[in-house]
């Protein structure tokens, strides 16, 4: 007895060498206009790490409530929220389901404009403004790219009173949640779908890094990317956090998106560098700023020791 007893120890101890059990997968949800950038990202990532990652893209606000609900009914969501803004991302930490918010990378709105147009940011204002010109812009509140667009008309009431109301009043939110909206076919560009085949917009307001991805997808360089004027340029911040009840390799994440590595990937894709690298607001102290600089200080050391042991035991 004493003998089989012996030998079915060792078959365990031997199966739980050979097979080792695979880590859990990071759950991260972040804003729909990352998901080239933090597809590679993530390939990346578990190619370094062997840890597997899945993604769910969509408009933040949309997600952050989601993530909201989730941990409400259940205590469990997303492990990572990589946010199109700040503030999405602040809210679930105001409310303690994740940690401080850390401002990893960052956008502007430019105007995608559709063919034929003579389009300059000299005169921009007064196309936006012409009563034959059909505006297209994200939904605000669902997707910061649409509470982007709103600042900028906001910005063009300085320089001419009323334009605020006619363009959110004229303004087309044909992307980012709006149930009105048209559905755009799978597989398709929102973009190049709505300004050179439908052509329901003439100007859409738009992340500079989503029209590069669209231009790139046209047919030679029809569609026309109009840097915003001074008055009317509009900066987007992004937001990430870690949030409550999160799998424990998911700092492992963050910080690697924080990374030189990650960060090289992001600018690869038209993304520009953080304002800062700290917490958001800064009277959150320097939780922020322990969680991104520390944890990428942390991640790197340890990718550059396994890769040194790899190179060990390939020369042995």
């Amino acid at each position: 007895m004493k003998k089989q007893i012996f030998v079915l120890s060792l078959i365990a101890s031997t199966f739980s060498v050979t097979f080792p059990i695979q880590a859990f997968a990071v759950d991260l949800y972040a804003a729909g206009s990352l998901t080239n950038a933090l597809t590679e990202v993530k390939e990346s990532f578990t190619k370094e790490t062997g840890i597997p990652v899945t993604t769910t893209f969509n408009g933040s606000g949309t997600l952050a409530q989601q993530i909201q609900d989730e941990l409400t009914k259940t205590g469990k969501s997303a492990d990572v929220f990589a946010s199109a803004d700040i503030g999405n991302a602040q809210k679930l930490y105001d409310k303690g389901l994740s940690n401080p918010v850390v401002n990893f990378t960052s956008n502007r709105l430019v105007a995608v404009v559709r063919p034929g147009l003579s389009v300059t940011p000299e005169n921009l204002l007064d196309f936006l403004l012409n009563p034959d010109i059909n505006v297209g812009t994200s939904t605000p509140i669902k997707d910061p790219s649409g509470d982007y667009a709103f600042q900028v008309f906001d910005k063009a009431d300085k320089i001419k009173p009323g334009s605020s109301q006619t363009l959110k009043e004229k303004a087309l939110q044909l992307v980012g949640g709006n149930p009105n909206a048209p559905v755009v076919p799978t597989g398709k560009n929102n973009l190049i779908y709505f300004l050179k085949e439908t052509q329901k917009a003439d100007i859409f307001l738009s992340y500079y890094t989503s029209g590069k991805a669209a231009q790139s997808l046209s047919d030679g360089n029809n569609l026309q990317l109009i840097e915003l004027p001074d008055y009317l340029a509009t900066k987007a911040d992004y937001g990430l956090t870690v949030l409550k009840n999160a799998d424990p390799d998911s700092e492992k994440l963050a910080a690697y998106i924080l990374s030189p590595e990650g960060q090289a990937i992001l600018a690869r894709n038209g993304f520009s560098s953080p304002s800062r690298l700290t917490s958001v607001p800064e009277h959150q102290g320097v939780g922020g700023i322990v969680f991104a600089v520390g944890a990428a200080f942390v991640l790197q050391k340890k990718l550059a020791s396994a890769k040194k042991q790899q190179v060990s035991v390939g020369d042995v």
